[in-house]
Parts: C-alpha cells; sequence; structure tokens
C-alpha cells in the first residue's frame, strides 16, 4: 500500500495511538506523515521514521503545505474548545484545496443536534466540522465516537473506592468506548482500500449506567462502592466546594445531563464490525484500572 496517510494531533493520546496501530498493521512508516505544532515533543515519532510536518490549525498556509500529496488525512478533532470550530473548518478547506482525496474524522455520537442540548458548547464545533467535510466533495469517513471509558475515572473522582461514586447521571446507560479500540477501528479504515463515503456510529455493543459501574468496582475490588445521583445543584455546590475550576464543573455537570438525557445510550454494531472483535467491555477496562 503506497498511499500516503497524513495523522493531525499525531502527539496526541489518540493520534499516536492510531499510528501505532498502521505501523503494526504493516503500514511503512515512509507512508506516514503526522502533524505536529511542536517538533520536539514529536521526537518518539522520528524514531519510529514517521515524517514529521509542522503545522498549526490557525495558519492556514502551513496546512496547506502539510497536506501536499496526501492521499488520506485523518482530522483529530482539537482540543481547544473555543476555537476549534474555526480550525478545523480551516483544515477541511486546506486538505481540500491540497487535493486531498480522502477525509476522515473524529466525531461524536450525539442525537440533540440543537443549543438546547446540555453540550451545545462541544457540540457545535463537531457539527460544522461534519457539515463541511459532506459539502466538500471529498470522500469522507466520519466517525461518531461515544464517550471514552478513559473519562470514567475522572467523573468517579480519585476516591471512588473510598467515597463511592458522586454523579448526576440518573439511571440511563451510555455505550462508552475504549479509546485504543476506536483508534484501531480508525487504522482498519485508512488501511482499506474501501473509497465508499461513510459514517460509523462508534458505539459498545452493551450499554453501562453509572449504577453498573458501581456494581463492577464492587465485584473487583470485594469493597461497597455506592451510587449516588445527586441534583446538578447540589453536584456543582459540592464540586465547587472541593475547589474545582469553574469550566470544569460546568462541562462535568453537561455531560452528566447529556449522559441522562441518553444522548450517548446507542445499539450499533459498527465498532465490532470495524474490529473484527466485541470492543473492551466496561467490566474489562474497570479491571485494567482498579486492581493493578
Amino acid at each position: 500500500m503506497d498511499t500516503k496517510i497524513l495523522v493531525t494531533g499525531a502527539t496526541g493520546n489518540f493520534g499516536k495511538t492510531t499510528i501505532d496501530f498502521l505501523l503494526k498493521k504493516g503500514i511503512a512508516a515512509t507512508n506516514i506523515s503526522a502533524l505536529v505544532r511542536d517538533e520536539s515533543k514529536a521526537e518518539d515519532l522520528k524514531v519510529k521514521g514517521i515524517t514529521i510536518k509542522v503545522g498549526d490549525y490557525d495558519n492556514y498556509d502551513s496546512l496547506l503545505a502539510a497536506f501536499q500529496g496526501v492521499d488520506k488525512l485523518l482530522l483529530v478533532s482539537g482540543t481547544d474548545l473555543v476555537n476549534r470550530g474555526k480550525q478545523q473548518l480551516n483544515a477541511v478547506k486546506a486538505a481540500k484545496e491540497a487535493g486531498v482525496k480522502h477525509i476522515l474524522y473524529t466525531s461524536f455520537e450525539r442525537k440533540n443536534e440543537s443549543e438546547t442540548s446540555p453540550i451545545a458548547f462541544l457540540a457545535k464545533s463537531h457539527i460544522d466540522t461534519d457539515n463541511a467535510i459532506k459539502a466538500s466533495g471529498m470522500t469522507f469517513t466520519i466517525f461518531r465516537n461515544n464517550l471514552y471509558l478513559e473519562v470514567l475515572p475522572m467523573f468517579f473522582g480519585e476516591q471512588v473506592l473510598e467515597t463511592g461514586i458522586f454523579f448526576p447521571a440518573g439511571d440511563t446507560a451510555a455505550a462508552y468506548v475504549s479509546r485504543n479500540d476506536l483508534a484501531e477501528a480508525v487504522a482498519n479504515v485508512l488501511v482499506s482500500e474501501n473509497n465508499e463515503s461513510k459514517e460509523y456510529a462508534m458505539n459498545n455493543v452493551e450499554n453501562y449506567s453509572m449504577k453498573n459501574s458501581a456494581d463492577i468496582l464492587s465485584k473487583i475490588t470485594n469493597t461497597a462502592v455506592n451510587y449516588t445521583s445527586p441534583s446538578p445543584e447540589v453536584y456543582s455546590d459540592v464540586l465547587t466546594k472541593a475547589g474545582v475550576p469553574g469550566e470544569y464543573v460546568g462541562m462535568f455537570v453537561g455531560f452528566a445531563a447529556a449522559i441522562q438525557q441518553g444522548e450517548f445510550y446507542a445499539n450499533s454494531t459498527d465498532l465490532e464490525n470495524l474490529l473484527g472483535r466485541k470492543p473492551v467491555s466496561l467490566e474489562d477496562f474497570l479491571n485494567q484500572v482498579y486492581t493493578k
């Protein structure tokens, strides 16, 4: 396979993991490029033989230069929530102008696309990017990724085994997924010869509630872990008094409300099909984290 692949956000967890999977699947390092803002943070990629391209989402010309000669571009969604909408539209436009044949994007699972969504602050940039990609004329793959299993310990708090789970998500379940599984599935699409435009619903094959998490933690740690779903107001007050910064409090409350409203409840087998196996389960993940 001589297809030239470029991965953005290549020094972050998702980008770096996807590159590792590409190498494991036999893609030559010489056919993989990594877009980074700071070349000094990419030494480990250089050692693997990956071509480093320096570019900044805020600098259109740098993106245009970096995307020259690229066949498939994996646009990993940015972490700058304030500016990423504009930044990612820059990337889509530059990809089109540079002649990229196939653009792949890590979007997110959702049902409510209106301003009434409790995570509208997060959703708008994804929705705008999805729409720009679809309108670009390039072949596209959009991955509607569910919440990572890896966010759960953050929602639980460091003292979860002592204090239990205190999170206002009610009894609604969500199809949380392993970031590694998502990255492997993305790598599988990158190496495939399928050139049809498609969206994938990247969800686990089971949905899990916070009570499920508490029950599994109780079982695997032989500790009584309870689950309490307070009101958003009480939860906000507790976090604020504990010194959690306001922007994080708002984000946690928003995600909890979205979970409770069923935004991340899903039934699909796209991820399982792309992996060729069952995705990592909630119990698998909690065992890895809490029984080391």
